[in-house]
This record gives C-alpha cells, sequence and structure tokens, in this order.
C-alpha cells in the first residue's frame, strides 16, 4: 500500500495510491494519525472517488517527529571525506557501528517542492537516500526484532551546504546549518510489505536507486550495497531509548554519485558544479517512485559577530 499526502481543491487529504489515482482517507486523518493507532496495515476507510495524481499537488508524506540520518554507505564515505574535509579512506570507527545524527524535521519538503540555497552556501549538493519510517514504538530492540517496527520506506534527499558542513565540522561538532535547510521526503510512504520481494539473501532491500540533474543521470547504485540493512539501524537507534511511530531513520547517501561531492572527492575538483538557482534534481528509487525538485534562490545570510576572546579575570 501507498499512503500520499496532498492538496485538491485547497484541500490538505491523505489517501491511498493505486493506478494512477488517489483515494481520500477521511478527513482530518493523515498518515501519521495511522502510524500512532497502529492502523496503517487494516484496510482504511476511503472517503471518495479516485482523484487522478494529476489533479493533486503532493506534499511529504507526513511530518516527522524526529529525522536521523546514518551513513551506511562505505563508498559514500571514502568520498565525500576526500571533499570535505581532506582525509582519505573510511575511518575505522565506521566499521564499528552505524552513525547517524539528527536533522532537522522542522525543513522537510515534498517530493516537487522547491528548495532554497541555503543563506551563504556556495557548494550546494543533494544525496540520494532511503528512509525507514518507524510504525510501533520499541526500546533496545534487536535486529530481528526491528523488522516488526519498521511501517515503510520512501525516497529521502538530504540537501546539504557543503561549505558550510565544512567549517563546521572542522570544531569536531555537526553538522548543523550544513543540513538544516531542507529535507524531501516522498512521494509517498510504502508499506514495508510491499518491498518484501526485492530482499535478498543477506536481508537486504535491492532497488535501484538513480539521481540525475537537469536531465543527465549523475549518480547509480542499488540500496543492497548498505554496510547495514535498515533493522540494524533501528537497532542501533533504539538503543537505551525509545523509537515511536514516524521517527524516520534514513539510510545515508549512496555510493557511485549518490550526491555531487563524492564525485569531486574522486575527480579532485568541483565536477559537476554545486547547485544553483535553476536545477532541478530527480532522485528515483526502485519500489518506491520518484522525487523531482527545482532549486531556487535562497536568503542572503544575516551578520552574526564572530566570538571574542575569553576574559583573563577570574572571580
Amino acid at each position: 500500500m501507498r499512503i500520499a499526502t496532498f492538496t485538491h481543491r485547497e484541500h490538505v487529504l491523505s489517501g491511498v495510491v493505486e493506478d494512477g489515482s488517489v483515494r481520500p482517507l477521511p478527513d482530518g486523518v493523515g498518515l501519521l494519525d495511522l502510524l500512532v493507532d497502529g492502523r496503517l496495515h487494516e484496510a482504511p476507510d476511503l472517503a471518495g472517488d479516485p482523484i487522478p495524481l494529476d489533479d493533486v499537488r503532493l506534499h511529504a508524506p507526513f511530518q516527522p517527529p524526529t529525522v536521523r540520518d546514518f551513513v551506511a554507505f562505505e563508498e559514500h564515505v571514502e568520498g565525500v571525506r576526500r571533499s570535505v574535509d581532506g582525509g582519505s579512506g573510511v575511518p575505522d570507527a565506521w566499521y564499528d557501528a552505524p552513525a547517524f545524527y539528527f536533522t532537522n524535521p522542522y525543513a522537510v519538503v515534498g517530493p516537487y517542492d522547491d528548495v532554497p540555497v541555503p543563506p551563504g552556501c556556495r557548494a550546494f549538493d543533494f544525496e540520494l537516500e532511503v528512509a525507514a519510517v518507524i510504525g510501533r514504538e520499541g526500546r533496545d530492540l534487536t535486529p530481528e526484532s526491528a523488522r516488526d517496527h519498521i511501517a515503510g520506506y520512501l525516497i529521502m534527499n538530504d540537501w546539504s551546504a557543503r561549505d558550510l558542513q565544512s567549517r563546521e565540522m572542522r570544531v569536531n561538532l555537526g553538522p548543523a546549518k550544513g543540513k538544516d535547510t531542507a529535507t524531501t521526503l516522498g512521494p509517498w510512504l510504502v508499506t514495508a510489505d510491499e518491498l518484501e520481494p526485492y530482499r535478498d539473501g543477506d536481508g537486504f532491500l535491492r532497488l535501484a536507486l538513480t539521481a540525475s540533474v537537469n536531465g543527465a543521470e549523475v549518480g547509480r547504485d542499488l540500496l543492497s550495497n548498505m554496510g547495514w540493512p535498515f533493522e540494524d539501524l533501528v537497532a542501533y537507534a533504539s538503543r537505551g531509548t525509545w523509537v515511536r511511530p514516524g521517527d524516520v531513520l534514513g539510510s545515508g547517501t549512496c555510493g557511485n554519485g549518490g550526491c555531487l561531492a563524492e564525485l569531486w572527492g574522486l575527480r579532485g575538483h568541483q565536477d559537476p558544479p554545486p547547485l544553483g538557482p535553476g536545477d532541478v534534481v530527480e532522485l528515483t528509487v526502485e519500489g518506491i517512485g520518484a522525487v523531482r525538485n527545482t532549486v531556487v534562490a535562497g536568503a542572503e545570510p544575516l551578520p552574526i559577530p564572530p566570538a571574542r576572546g575569553r576574559p583573563r579575570n577570574r572571580p
């Protein structure tokens, strides 16, 4: 089943996507309600005739309470590390556990929304990811039990200001403003059962991933090239804390051109160039669909003074 959120005739609704149309859920019932109430896998109550997808504006499927973003592709780590901080290879610590950071849930945008360049950014980039969505709360989960806590999957684009990210991480903190302006989620949530036919013998989802800029393909990979399956990511996220319905867990960027910074690191220069106003980024994931966003001009940064040196006096 595929659940979307959309505007039709000035009304925001959620509904089930089938055969190029969407069947609305009752007014006031959204995807997050189904997740929180545990009703996602029940036969949904539908409240109207099918509406052609061409007649609606798709939004992000829901507003997540939290967004964790992992870094689960070894090839991405190797390429981007060279581009962002000048390092080489993959840090030994990467292999120990699936690292992640929390990103901004207020910055979620829809599958076809315009995306502004972050203030002060001169090296804007996309990141092709798949995200799992939690459907049942849990704590200290095992990888085996974690699968039952995944409600479904969607495409995620973790937009990145690479120059801001590089500066921030020199103080061993972040990324912060390097990742703060936009995260695309969509085009809808595909329930986990729909993707089970793609699961390989090692437990990974073998989905083809492609990224294009202005119609030219720049990246292609398989989701099954992750270092850990999603069940391991969920289990690690739940260690010592809760995962709850609606939490989003991104895979991290795929390799082989899943973002521009990886290619910059491999090639030693910014080829292709950073994204700018007018560029169109399209990400496609087998079994899920596609998202397509246009980059637009953003706001200029408002000045903030540098830190003062610490006072030398003591009480």
